[in-house]
């Protein structure tokens, strides 16, 4: 074997061995769950709205940056919507059982209302409060309020509320 193979395989054994070797405290998770209800109220005058809220958190760059795709359906009396977001949010630990999210992102909303459908692209800005009651990061839940701007005819803007269910993925 050349001398580059040795020390790509003595390389790799030496970081594998590395990665077992931490103990089980200092693994995160892979991913964590998001499910729960959500309020909105719109500051245009369309009234408010209530449906439920599910999305899945990833941690790409520790303590520097989660990415957080979800869904929420939302329903008035006279409509339905669909809003589909990523958000790109900077964590803070406040303490072993609390963390705080700063986020934006895009999103795109699918609207049902008197038979006529709309689709149009948006942003939105979230803050993201995670309590796990343990400290141990398996089940906890959260409070997420949010602002939404859509680029849409009317350019709708609205406040929200998700609020629910932590589930850690280890």
């Amino acid at each position: 074997m050349s001398p580059i193979k040795v020390a790509f395989v003595v390389s790799f054994l030496l970081c594998a061995g590395t990665a077992l070797a931490q103990s089980r405290e200092a693994q995160k998770e892979i991913a964590v769950i998001e499910l729960g209800g959500a309020a909105a109220q719109s500051l245009s005058g369309g009234g408010s709205s209530f449906g439920g809220d599910a999305a899945v958190e990833v941690t790409p760059i520790r303590n520097w940056l989660e990415l957080e795709a979800g869904v929420t359906p939302l329903f008035s009396r006279h409509s339905t919507e669909w809003d589909t977001n990523l958000f790109f949010k900077k964590p803070w630990t406040l303490s072993r059982k609390t963390e705080f999210m700063a986020g934006v992102g895009p999103e795109w909303i699918h609207t049902r209302e008197g038979g006529l459908i709309r689709n149009a692209p948006g942003v939105a800005a979230v803050l993201d409060f995670m309590f796990w009651p343990d400290g141990k990061h398996k089940l906890g839940w959260f409070l997420e309020p949010s602002y939404d701007h859509t680029f849409g005819p009317g350019h709708e803007q609205s406040l929200g509320m998700s609020f629910g269910l932590l589930i850690a993925i280890p």
